[in-house]
């Protein structure tokens, strides 16, 4: 059970999140929660999640891994925050955590009260819309607010138009 949104409550303000994972479609989302957040006069959270397990090396070589890790992810989402800053005109927060991408969602949206809506665009790929948009679909309905899902055929126009 998530802990009572405080985004309605004076001093507060209701926040969109993004997850930025390097796929395009996830551009679209932080599109449409960066429009919604703007027009609402809210905030918008950026979030990486490094995947876990891909560190199981010796120490020396685990740590430069995980160093490279983080550095490829601060890359991603600077670009993805500049983009926000340039054409919507609002500074996104960053987060970046290594784990489960599920379960460190989570606990984003537990530590920060703020945040009202998760944003995620679906890929129309034959893989399938991706692994958090088909944890929302599917049995495990993972996150515990409500989750805005777009599809990836959308343009930034169309976004607009909706957001």
């Amino acid at each position: 059970m998530v802990s009572k949104r405080l985004s309605r409550l004076e001093g507060h303000r209701r926040k969109f999140m993004a997850v930025i994972d390097g796929t395009p479609e996830c551009q679209s989302a932080v599109h449409y929660a960066g429009r919604r957040a703007k027009n609402s006069n809210g905030g918008l959270v950026l979030v990486y999640v490094i995947p876990e397990g891909d560190f199981q090396q010796w120490l020396g070589v685990e740590e430069i891994m995980r160093a490279e890790a983080r550095e490829e992810a601060e890359a991603t989402v600077a670009k993805s925050a500049q983009v926000v800053r340039e054409t919507i005109g609002i500074e996104p927060e960053v987060v970046i955590r290594e784990g489960s991408a599920v379960e460190e969602i989570n606990a984003v949206i537990e530590e920060d009260r703020d945040i009202a809506i998760l944003v995620l665009a679906a890929s129309s790929a034959k893989e399938g819309p991706g692994p958090l948009v088909s944890s929302v679909v599917g049995k495990a309905a993972a996150f515990p607010i409500p989750v805005t899902v777009l599809p990836d055929t959308l343009t930034n126009e169309e976004l607009d138009a909706l957001a």
